[in-house]
Order: C-alpha cells, then sequence, then structure tokens
C-alpha cells in the first residue's frame, strides 16, 4: 500500500512538472545564455518597455508571459472551458488556438493539439528543470504561453499546455445548423 501511496505521489509530481516553465525569458534575472538572450536578439511586430507590459498586463498575466512562469494545474480560468470561440494571446491579441482543437489532456492547464494558423508561434528548447521541453512563444509579441509535447491526439500527436494567464477567450457563436439537422 506505502509502495502504491509512493507511486502515485511521484505521478502527481511528474504531472505538476510537466507543464511548468522556469523563467526562460526572464533575462535581467538570468546570466545571458544562448536561450536567454533570444527575445533580445528577435524582432517581434509587437514590442513594448518592460514598464509598458506591467501596465497592460495583470500581475500574474505578467509573470506567466514576460517571465515564463506558470500557473497552478487545474486553477486558469480556461483549463476546462468547452464553448466555441478563439484563444487569443494575452499580451498582444494574436489568435492562436481555436476551440475545435482543444482536448481534455488531463494536464490541468488547456491543452491544443494545433494551431489557430502556421506561423503563430515560435518554438524555442528549454532544459530548465532538469528536463527537456519545448516551449511556446507567441511569434507576433514573445511572450511565453507554455510548451508543447508529441504526446498529443491524432492528426498533429502534439499537445500544446498553455497557461490560461497567457490567453483571452473569445466566445464565437456555433456554426448554424445544416438544412435537415436539429438543433
Amino acid at each position: 500500500m506505502k509502495a502504491m501511496f509512493n507511486l502515485f505521489a511521484l505521478g502527481a509530481l511528474i504531472l505538476a512538472v510537466g507543464c511548468h516553465a522556469s523563467p526562460t525569458n526572464n533575462i535581467a534575472a538570468r546570466p545571458a545564455t544562448a536561450n536567454s538572450t533570444t527575445n533580445q536578439t528577435m524582432k517581434f511586430p509587437v514590442t513594448k518597455t518592460d514598464a509598458e507590459w506591467r501596465q497592460k498586463l495583470t500581475p500574474e498575466q505578467y509573470r506567466v508571459l514576460r517571465q515564463a512562469d506558470t500557473e497552478r494545474p487545474f486553477t486558469g480560468k480556461y483549463w476546462n472551458t468547452k464553448e466555441p470561440g478563439v484563444y487569443r494571446c494575452a499580451a498582444c491579441g494574436e489568435i492562436i488556438f481555436t476551440s475545435d482543437t482543444k482536448f481534455d489532456s488531463g494536464c490541468g492547464w488547456p491543452s491544443f493539439y494545433d494551431l489557430a494558423a502556421e506561423k503563430k508561434v515560435i518554438l524555442r528548447e528549454d532544459d530548465s528543470l532538469g528536463m527537456h521541453r519545448t516551449e511556446v512563444i507567441c511569434a507576433h509579441c514573445g511572450s511565453h504561453l507554455g510548451h508543447v509535447f508529441d504526446d498529443g491526439p491524432k492528426p498533429t500527436g502534439l499537445r500544446y499546455c498553455i497557461n490560461s494567464a497567457s490567453l483571452n477567450f473569445e466566445k464565437t457563436n456555433p456554426p448554424p445548423p445544416r438544412p435537415g439537422e436539429k438543433k
């Protein structure tokens, strides 16, 4: 019984850390490395000073989007959203995901198997916390969104594990029923 409890506790720890990000974008807080200078060397259509980002974003959004932190699992406002709509980057408003690619991965964060369109994100290697992951960054403003893993459903096999704090959901009306189809 104790071994089973320990195995369960280990599994819960792995699940909690699986989507957790360390501050890879917090350039001021870390010494310069190849990864930490990416956002300084890349050019994005939307650029703001640190003070402007702090004014625009809530403290939690700033921590997640600009310092690459993460929210606790099962606490974000969109992890269980099932309504039709689009998910925009909370920093710049760019549409990143749509509800038709959202699925319940059980990890406690909104999960998507595909992007709304090509070139919406930049993927960057992340070797923080003693594991190898791929960070997802908004291609429009350089903000941290979450991580992507290769254990998602078909057709892509991907699981974009994204922080609710990095998204704004915009509800859309479902398509009208086809002729002869019940509502």
